[in-house]
């Protein structure tokens, strides 16, 4: 993981040597000095070091930061010369920003005087300050900041030591700290292992924590990371020692005699023990006296710790454990376990471009393909040195070449050295690994496990052992997703369909691999066949092709995955696979990246049916270009496929795509079916009762145009997705579903649902967006409601303040019925709204988007705040009908949502919600609500002066006004903010300033592709707009819209630079959070206040307390 470059700064003195001339240059300053030129030490003495024509306060200063060790010879009168106190203000500066090393020696003066100022410095300081000088608030606590330093104390004196030892141990001490310095600075140029480091050092620093493992992959730099730490702690233990490659040691000499090469340097003498255990009691006890550091680098057996002897060594002493094996650690007696992280993608481009180009970053024209190799080796710094290494001044062709090969092949330095944890597994945790590598990587947890189950006894421990060896991770599917995004590479779109909701709700476990594992997996399988029909597992497109159009098949073939959209269309024979005696596995394909699904691609030669192997636990095939399956098949053994009367040990039934299919027969007897997709079933129009299913969970018929009728299903359901379905009506049978959460029915047929939806006490997401309904029901509290597109024309909410629970009942046939715990409400291109009247004030969600026919909105009285939300929004952008009267309560709500923010965090670090943001069409910023506005993207506003004394904190609302007319997607807005805070004056800092830059919006949770046209008002808060108050007396703002996309690259590319018309901000003043949390609220330039229930009140200058 060492990275260089020719660039990084070289140090012009070893050590800088500060001293009082008058008191010690003739004399232990002079001996020093030569002591330590006589190492070799580039020393920093008075000016015999400066070049000709330097300045010499200049010269000083360049010379200080320029040194690794700074010497303070504190002498009597050290304190008196303000060149000597200028030089420790700026050593102490330099060991606080470049960690530099500084030695006091209290040369005939008492360290208690130093840390306190007493004695002659009393003195001395008294004399400056008297002079007035303004810097001598600094000296002081610099000096005083020295005098609580280790350093040496000459006494002097026929008692003390002669000076010429003192002179001796100083060198050998300064020889080994700077020694011990370089190491560090080394490895301090290690590109990102810093932070994991401190996370080392502090679990050493915790005395519970003797023992502590490093655990992760092959080449993912865990010795480097011990080595980093062990040369910085080595110094503070009397013996230290770093066993490496253990494993090939125990190999090479065996276990017997590294133990006593180990004890031996331990102990400084040469012992043999020839028992299984340390049994001399002398030597345990001996041992037991030493306080050591020790790093056991590649453990792989748990009893080589206990057979060390390490349980032996004295208090104090710290064992790190290096292994890919977590149980083996565990066993060994860890007692905390680090996994040692893959580098971000910044660090592993930082570090591939130190080997491959030799710099810190690739040059220009090679940066795409440097980005390609970054991906590819996903953070394991072993897989970018190779690679580094292997493209260093190669051509762009060569770069491109070896970017085709490593999507097939690998890289086989790489591999060879990851295949060392392979060929330790046994035969079943080998099978385990390239089945993943071949077929499951990416997919859940749990299916996987069902379907290995059925292949190997002992799946579920095998997997878990994979994990603790470092060739499996299970991560969390947001965490999947996170990262996918983050690479530019969708894991997921060439796999089925994903239920999003259910699976974010759930946080379903995913089976990942880092890919350079895969590849290895892949290539064991390659090197152990002889031509494709001998390999045991299938997954290149071009392979499976050979396979099937040439009929290459025999017994060894146990699964087959192909992407179809990458072959040509196959006729396929009837009989292709009933050689394939153990073929278990069959995945046929299409990336869901391409929307529809192609037209089939393997295609029926002239019959109706292909023969099907009975050994088969998984079958899924889109498009399947059968009627039917084949009679002699019994799929008594699948876990996963289509439907079949003898279906026990069926799990899962995918039908995806199969447009023809009709209707699905009687699942009596799959008992234990999990999952049942009928995702993109054109002609289904019947589907049997499934209530007995106990174990069904996932259950999809999304895009089934033809099922009129909502199915029964089992009541213990939480999602269920009936989009662009050709049901109806909700029927009065929905409230045996009392565990629904999520109904989705939106671009469906429905025209009526059931008052018995309001019996769904768990219902918090329903979903009728696009749909015919022209009468709505009473619904549930608690509700995330989605009526976009519908024909609705007036929606009036009405709530009970009352604090019941009593739902109003529904006021005229038109209208939709609120209440008062509605969070999100979506109402988007409904063409014939016109009213949205006495909505609640705590909506987290409003959109209204593309509602060109409403005129009027209104909100209820503004109670207090009801927080929780992540993001506020409030969407009426293109709503070009709105009245002055629906603006200002538009704006009055947007408002009273960030003040209640501002009033609810005072300090108290809450970031929920964390922002807020309103949208409507308007060229004019009100007045009223916006103090201080000007024309353009700039503005300059006065802080009204802090009368009170009291902490307080600055919050900061924006509004802007432009031309959204070439804005694709509210998605790839980036709305900024750079401003500026101006302190006072006659502040005890004597004025200055702080500049911060805020994100005000960047896409945030509106990830809609929303057109806007023309001007439109933005109402704008985010969580770092509120600022703790430093008597600031002015501030300055400049605001940026640009809209964004990425490159293939994952580069940022400006699309377009909007114009600001118009700027405004309103500040709030919030005093801190008191004992007396009831203190009144004000606003300042709002022309309203908020009492402490958030009630309106009578207008005035006012201010959030």
């Amino acid at each position: 993981m060492a990275s260089s470059s020719p660039s990084s700064r070289q140090t012009k003195h070893q050590v800088f040597l500060s001293f009082r001339g008058e008191d010690t240059r003739l004399n232990f300053t002079s001996h020093l000095l030569k002591a330590l030129k006589d190492t070799g030490l580039n020393v920093f003495f008075d000016e015999e070091t400066l070049e000709r024509g330097e300045q010499i306060s200049p010269a000083l200063s360049s010379a200080i930061m320029a040194s690794n060790l700074s010497i303070i010879i504190l002498s009597k009168d050290y304190a008196s010369s303000k060149s000597c106190l200028a030089e420790i203000s700026c050593i102490m500066d330099c060991k606080h920003t470049r960690r530099q090393i500084v030695l006091p020696i209290f040369y005939h003066v008492d360290p208690f005087d130093v840390r306190n100022l007493g004695g002659s410095f009393k003195t001395s300081f008294s004399d400056h300050e008297s002079k007035s000088l303004d810097q001598v608030r600094r000296w002081k606590k610099a000096f005083a900041d020295v005098g609580k330093l280790k350093g040496w104390h000459i006494e002097g004196g026929k008692f003390d030591r002669p000076e010429t030892k003192y002179i001796k141990d100083i060198v050998e001490y300064v020889t080994k700290k700077l020694m011990n310095n370089k190491s560090s600075t080394a490895f301090e140029e290690l590109v990102g292992i810093d932070y994991q480091k401190k996370t080392i050092l502090k679990l050493i620093n915790q005395k519970d924590c003797r023992v502590i493992g490093l655990w992760g992959m092959a080449g993912i730099g865990k010795t480097t990371l011990a080595n980093v730490v062990y040369h910085e702690i080595c110094s503070k233990y009397k013996s230290c020692w770093f066993l490496q490659n253990v494993r090939e040691k125990i190999r090479q000499q065996g276990m017997e005699s590294l133990r006593n090469n180990f004890v031996s340097k331990i102990l400084n003498q040469q012992i043999d023990i020839l028992t299984p255990s340390i049994g001399s009691a002398f030597i345990r006890e001996r041992l037991n006296n030493k306080k050591v550091i020790v790093v056991v680098d590649d453990v792989d057996d748990p009893d080589l710790i206990d057979y060390l002897g390490v349980k032996h060594f004295g208090d104090g002493s710290k064992i790190i454990l290096i292994s890919r094996d977590r149980q083996v650690l565990k066993n060994g007696g860890a007692d905390k376990i680090h996994k040692v992280n893959r580098l971000n993608e910044k660090s592993s481009l930082q570090l591939f471009s130190t080997f491959a180009f030799k710099q810190l970053n690739p040059t220009a024209n090679f940066r795409d393909l440097s980005n390609q190799f970054v991906r590819y080796a996903q953070g394991n710094p072993l897989a970018l040195k190779v690679l580094g290494c292997k493209l260093y001044t190669k051509s762009r062709k060569e770069w491109e070449s070896e970017v085709d090969r490593l999507k097939e092949y690998g890289q086989p330095k790489i591999s060879q050295i990851l295949k060392s944890s392979f060929d330790e597994l046994d035969e079943l945790e080998k099978n385990l690994f390239l089945d993943i590598a071949c077929f499951f990587k990416g997919k859940y947890k749990e299916e996987v496990e069902d379907i290995l189950c059925s292949l190997y006894n002992g799946a579920v421990c095998g997997i878990s052992n994979l994990v603790d060896k470092c060739l499996l991770d299970i991560i969390h599917f947001q965490d999947m997703l996170e990262e996918d995004l983050r690479l530019f590479r969708p894991t997921f779109a060439a796999e089925r369909v994903v239920d999003f909701s259910t699976a974010c709700a759930a946080g379903p476990l995913i089976i990942s691999m880092h890919d350079i594992l895969e590849e290895m997996g892949k290539d064991i399988i390659r090197q152990e066949a002889i031509g494709i029909g001998n390999c045991s597992r299938l997954w290149s497109p071009n392979n499976v092709h050979q396979m099937l159009r040439y009929n290459k098949v025999n017994e060894a073939i146990k699964g087959i995955k192909l992407d179809m959209s990458q072959i040509d269309n196959l006729k396929l024979s009837p009989t292709v696979f009933e050689n394939m005696l153990n073929l278990r596995f069959i995945h046929f394909y299409f990336p869901r990246k391409f929307g529809e699904c192609w037209n089939n691609k393997l295609l029926a030669d002239q019959v109706d049916i292909v023969s099907l192997p009975d050994e088969l636990r998984y079958l899924c095939w889109e498009c399947y270009p059968f009627k039917s399956l084949s009679s002699s098949f019994n799929p008594k053994n699948l876990v996963n496929g289509d439907n079949h009367q003898d279906l026990v040990s069926l799990k899962e039934i995918d039908l995806f795509d199969c447009k023809n299919l009709r209707k699905i027969p009687s699942l009596l007897g799959a008992i234990n079916l999990k999952s049942l997709c009928c995702r993109g079933c054109e002609s289904l129009v019947e589907l049997p009762c499934l209530t007995h299913l106990a174990s069904l969970k996932s259950f999809d018929l999304h895009g089934c145009h033809n099922l009129k009728k909502i199915p029964e299903i089992p009541s213990h359901f939480h999602y269920l997705d009936l989009e662009g379905t050709g049901i109806e009506e909700v029927p009065d049978s929905i409230e045996h579903l009392i565990w629904l959460r999520q109904l989705r029915l939106s671009n469906s047929r429905v025209k009526n649902v059931s008052n018995n939806i309001l019996k769904l006490e768990s219902l918090n997401d329903l979903d009728l967006s696009h749909c015919p309904i022209s009468k709505f029901p009473e619904i549930p509290k608690s509700l995330h409601l989605d009526m976009s597109g519908s024909s609705i024309q007036k929606l009036q909410c009405y709530i009970s303040l009352s604090g019941s629970r009593k739902i109003p009942t529904i006021d005229v046939p038109s209208s939709i019925l609120s209440f008062k715990s509605l969070r999100n409400l979506r109402m988007n291109h409904c063409k014939s709204l016109k009213l949205l009247l006495d909505l609640p004030p705590y909506l987290w969600r409003l959109d209204a988007h593309d509602c060109p026919s409403l005129e009027k909105v209104s909100f209820i009285q503004q109670h207090g705040f009801l927080g929780g939300a992540y993001e506020l929004s409030m969407m009426f952008s293109n709503c070009s009908n709105l009245n002055q009267d629906s603006i200002d309560s538009i704006e009055a709500n947007a408002m009273f949502k960030i003040g209640s923010i501002a009033e609810k965090w005072r300090g108290q670090n809450i970031f929920f919600p964390r922002a807020s943001v309103c949208c409507f069409p308007g060229t004019e910023i009100s007045a009223n609500k916006f103090e201080s506005q000007n024309v353009y993207s700039s503005l300059t506003l006065k802080i009204a002066p802090n009368v009170c004394g009291k902490r307080r904190f600055l919050a900061f609302a924006i509004c802007l006004v432009a031309d959204l007319t070439h804005c694709s997607g509210f998605k790839e807005l980036e709305l900024t903010c750079e401003y500026q805070l101006i302190v006072s004056s006659c502040s005890d800092g004597g004025g200055g300033y702080e500049k911060f830059k805020s994100v005000l919006y960047d896409g945030g949770s509106l990830k809609s592709e929303w057109n806007c046209m023309g001007d439109h008002v933005l109402i704008l808060f985010q969580k770092d707009m509120i600022k703790e108050d430093k008597n600031y007396e002015e501030a300055t703002f400049e605001f940026y819209i640009r809209s964004y996309s990425y490159n293939e690259e994952g580069e940022k590319i400006c699309l377009h630079d909007f114009k600001v018309k118009k700027c405004g901000v309103h500040v709030f003043y919030v005093d801190a959070k008191s004992d007396a949390d009831a203190t009144e609220k004000r606003v300042a330039g709002n022309k309203r206040s908020f009492s402490h229930d958030g009630e309106e009140g009578d207008g005035g200058l006012k201010r959030l307390n």
